[in-house]
């Protein structure tokens, strides 16, 4: 097979305006040279995803995009090596590789050693720290480039990257087992739909609490036991209790930060207006059950919201409230695995790459069910 012939510039969807105005424009950029431990991947697809808008918004406690001179967010690509570095063996042209949200690891911690490399400190953000996945041609280290398996669409491998394997390390650190019900609020959205087919294959009952109709179709066609609609329902806590044996939850995964104090509006514009006031916080939604688990997943602005109850809930129910990050090397393999099986199922509306910037204000207004996957090779 002869290499492929590389360009010198692409096509990539480039941060301006930086902050609370930002906005996305298609742009040509160079093609960068991969070095000697890299490969140069030409990516096909990416997925657009809410931490991509807190980077550019640059609401999070971590420096702006622009302190590291990165121009192009996005962590979930999906595509084809085109070049390796000298010193690369493992992988070689047209072979099928992805992107994560971490771009590289030290591999030399007790976190890298133990399997946890998702905690290491000295880990590289994708689309912060190193250039992500809106840019069409990018690096990656050889050492942390997920392989692709056949029969896994690039549509598909691109979110596993990050919404996909990001889940699966929830329900594995949660603990829960099949048979438990499990609530994600949130859950007609990207990240959210991956952990209901993810808590459906380990033998769980998934119940999603979310707004419209897209989005019920989207969680019952994907597994949903039961979706309750926090714009219709009137007490949305009462309704999870009734649903799981009139006990309530074994876990609550929380794939959208609205729902930590009870406020599950997601900014959309029709929905605003709406009741939210019925809608319960996360930990309410752990009823009666004792030993109950609450994942926080999502990330809100920071110093926006404080989790916490009564301690005399914690400990009567045994509560346990957990923190957890993206995924691992192993977990995006494991999803990998699921999807190869079919039973992680797309997820995305396929838009062309002209559709980049609007997409990424539907989704930062919240209007997106499911995931929008950017395809590099349509306009």
């Amino acid at each position: 097979m002869s290499d492929p012939e590389i360009p010198k510039k692409c096509k990539a969807g480039v941060v301006v305006n930086e902050g609370p105005d930002f906005r996305v424009e298609i742009q040509e950029v160079d093609v960068p040279e991969p070095g000697p431990n890299d490969v140069l991947l030409k990516l096909n697809a990416t997925g657009l995803c809410m931490s991509d808008i807190h980077f550019m918004m640059n609401d999070w406690a971590v420096p702006p995009m622009s302190t590291f001179g990165i121009k192009c967010a996005g962590h979930e690509g999906a595509g084809v090596v085109v070049k390796v570095g000298s010193n690369v063996t493992s992988w070689k042209v047209g072979d099928r590789g992805g992107v994560k949200p971490l771009w590289d690891v030290c591999h030399n911690c007790e976190h890298c050693y133990s399997g946890r490399e998702n905690y290491c400190q000295k880990g590289v953000y994708t689309g912060l720290v190193a250039t992500g996945t809106y840019q069409q041609y990018i690096t990656s280290p050889a050492i942390y480039t997920s392989r692709i398996p056949d029969g896994v669409s690039d549509e598909v491998a691109g979110p596993i990257m990050c919404s996909a394997s990001t889940m699966h390390r929830a329900l594995i650190d949660s603990g829960l087992k099949a048979g438990n019900w499990v609530v994600f609020p949130g859950g007609g959205g990207g990240v959210g739909i991956q952990g209901v087919q993810l808590a459906k294959a380990m033998g769980m009952r998934p119940i999603v609490i979310d707004g419209g109709e897209k989005k019920q179709k989207l969680a019952e066609s994907l597994g949903a036991d039961a979706f309750i609609d926090f714009t219709k329902e009137k007490d949305v806590a009462a309704k999870v209790k009734e649903l799981a044996d009139g006990i309530g939850a074994h876990g609550v995964l929380v794939t959208a930060y609205q729902a930590y104090n009870g406020t599950l509006s997601f900014h959309l514009h029709e929905l605003m207006a709406q009741r939210t006031d019925n809608v319960s916080d996360s930990i309410s939604y752990i009823g009666d059950r004792i030993g109950g688990k609450i994942m926080c997943i999502a990330l809100p602005p920071a110093g926006t919201i404080t989790l916490g109850t009564d301690p005399n809930f914690f400990a009567f129910k045994n509560l346990s409230i957990t923190g957890t990050l993206v995924g691992t090397m192993q977990d995006t393999a494991a999803t990998l695995e699921y999807a190869r099986r079919g039973q992680l199922k797309s997820i995305a509306e396929v838009r062309g790459l002209s559709a980049m910037p609007e997409s990424v204000q539907q989704l930062r207004r919240g209007e997106i069910a499911g995931r929008i996957v950017i395809d590099f090779n349509k306009e």
